[in-house]
């Protein structure tokens, strides 16, 4: 569990991430969850964004990834989201404490 001086660290770091996650009309697919436990492996921080043909709202998709890929939800911002794992063997991200 991140506190919320990382948390806003966090976010200010999700600034300038590039958004390498869409989820379309078919939702949260099993494809999506192994692109974003890929990803948040090798990145930590990752930013997704939830397209108008989907069901989902931005929230409901956070949400979901968050639980199938043990991640946390740093923030979301209209049809964007970002989420954060901590790389169990090479940290990349150092938060504050």
């Amino acid at each position: 569990m991140i506190n919320t001086k990382q948390r806003a660290y966090l976010r200010s770091l999700a600034q300038k991430e590039p958004v390498i996650l869409q989820i379309g009309k078919s939702g949260i697919t099993e494809a999506v969850i192994a692109q974003a436990k890929e990803a948040l492996l090798a990145r930590e921080l990752i930013k997704g964004r939830v397209l108008e043909a989907s069901m989902l709202t931005p929230r409901e998709a956070q949400d979901a990834l968050c639980t199938a890929c043990d991640a946390e939800g740093v923030q979301v911002i209209g049809n964007v989201f970002s989420l954060y794992k901590r790389n169990p063997k090479a940290a990349k991200i150092t938060l504050p404490k």
